[in-house]
């Protein structure tokens, strides 16, 4: 089958060459090439524990603080707060209890298959000296923050996540020697999996496409139309008919997909961080601080500090200073790490209210297969939503029910 990608990040890449390995003819389309955007400046998580959303119950009653601290954990610019009205209704939907329970168990399914996926991709491209498997520290301040925690850690229980409290700054210094004695508790997660660099892995990835016999271009795809049996996509640089296209262009995808004729909630969360030079910390394990909505983690040599949700959208500039204040918060909590010489970088996570991606065919056009919306888990859940593409693309059942993901649900 001839097929056409739209986004060479790691979710389209991951299945491009999925569909490549499976005997299709593919070509990737991206306007910059790839690993350009968020798939380059990520934390390089496997995140396979993260199966809570960022809408649980009572999360609303936060909202009106969001505007009055543009460095916390989850923010709003005023300029952009009646843009984002129509999504902070859907996300209060999502936040409704039912909602919220079918949503941590559609995220855990989705995780427990793309765990799975990972391991037959690391094995079948031998990929295994690009991973860290060093766990993850999850830390809290008191046991208020802690005991607020519990009940997601018991969510984690019941999909499996095997992990460890500790309810002592020693327990804490036998992992992560260094951190600020405020730290009284936390959480270990021994099956956490880091990628040594998130833009070499979709390099990587990219070139065992190029060895399956697929193609890349670089190239601005602007329109998409589809009829039951093809879908055209047209750029500056040209016009290509393609028997499936699968839109993969995380946070831009919004555009292509509205000439579908859909109207999904897509946001826009955009994050920021700063990369730090090889010496700046003794690191040994991915950290999480979770009540300041960041992570410091490994990348090459150097460290990276960066995370929380800003919801801005595609076009207004970015506020470096939020990368600032993140690293100036990293100093504080583990007063070892050395802050110079560090490289800013801000990038679009493509968010849904229920954090949940959009994985199927389009409504009314299956010519074309939707990949998009994961939010701050495109890395998690590459492996496993490449596979349930492929899936779909071939007609054929899923390896798990995808109800949950469909377009059609909004």
């Amino acid at each position: 089958m001839k097929i056409g990608v739209i986004g060479a990040g790691v979710v389209g890449v991951s299945a491009a060459l999925a569909l490549a390995k499976r005997g299709h003819e593919v070509t990737v389309f991206d306007r910059e090439g790839v690993a350009a955007g968020a798939s380059r400046g990520n934390a390089g998580a496997f995140a396979f524990a993260e199966i809570i959303p960022l809408a649980t119950p009572g999360v609303m009653r936060k909202a009106p603080f969001w505007l009055f601290d543009p460095n916390g954990p989850l923010t709003i610019p005023p300029a952009y707060m009646l843009r984002i009205a129509p999504w902070l209704f859907s996300f209060w939907q999502a936040s409704l209890p039912g909602r919220y329970r079918a949503a941590v168990a559609a995220q855990s399914a989705l995780m427990a298959h793309s765990a799975a996926a990972l391991e037959r991709l690391v094995a079948v491209h031998g990929l295994q000296d690009m991973l860290r498997r060093e766990g993850q520290l999850q830390l809290y301040e008191g046991e208020k923050e802690f005991s607020r925690s519990l009940r997601e850690w018991e969510e984690r229980r019941g999909a499996g996540v095997e992990f460890t409290l500790l309810e002592s700054r020693g327990a804490i210094a036998e992992i992560q020697p260094g951190v600020a004695e405020r730290f009284t508790h936390g959480g270990f997660t021994p099956g956490w999996v880091n990628v040594t660099d998130p833009a070499l892995w979709v390099e990587r990835l990219a070139e065992e496409f190029t060895r399956a016999g697929g193609r890349i271009e670089r190239a601005d795809i602007r329109a998409i139309a589809a009829s039951p049996s093809e879908a055209r996509i047209t750029g500056p640089e040209g016009d290509w008919r393609f028997e499936r296209v699968v839109l993969a262009a995380g946070a831009f995808s919004g555009r292509l997909s509205r000439q579908l004729g859909l109207r999904l909630p897509l946001e826009t969360e955009r994050g920021y961080n700063t990369t730090l030079p090889a010496g700046a910390f003794d690191l040994r394990t991915h950290v999480t601080f979770s009540g300041h909505g960041f992570v410091v983690s490994r990348i090459g040599e150097g460290i990276r500090v960066g995370g929380g949700v800003e919801l801005g959208g595609l076009h207004l500039p970015p506020r470096m200073g939020r990368a600032e204040a993140l690293l100036t918060k990293a100093a504080a909590f583990l007063p070892g790490l050395k802050t110079g010489g560090g490289t800013q970088w801000m990038g679009f996570r493509p968010s849904m209210p229920d954090s949940l991606p959009v994985i199927s065919a389009a409504p009314h056009n299956p010519a074309v297969v939707l990949a998009f919306g994961h939010g701050h888990l495109g890395l998690t859940q590459s492996a496993g939503t490449a596979e349930l593409v492929a899936d779909i693309v071939e007609n054929r059942p899923p390896a798990i029910d995808i109800t949950p993901y469909r377009a059609s649900r909004f």
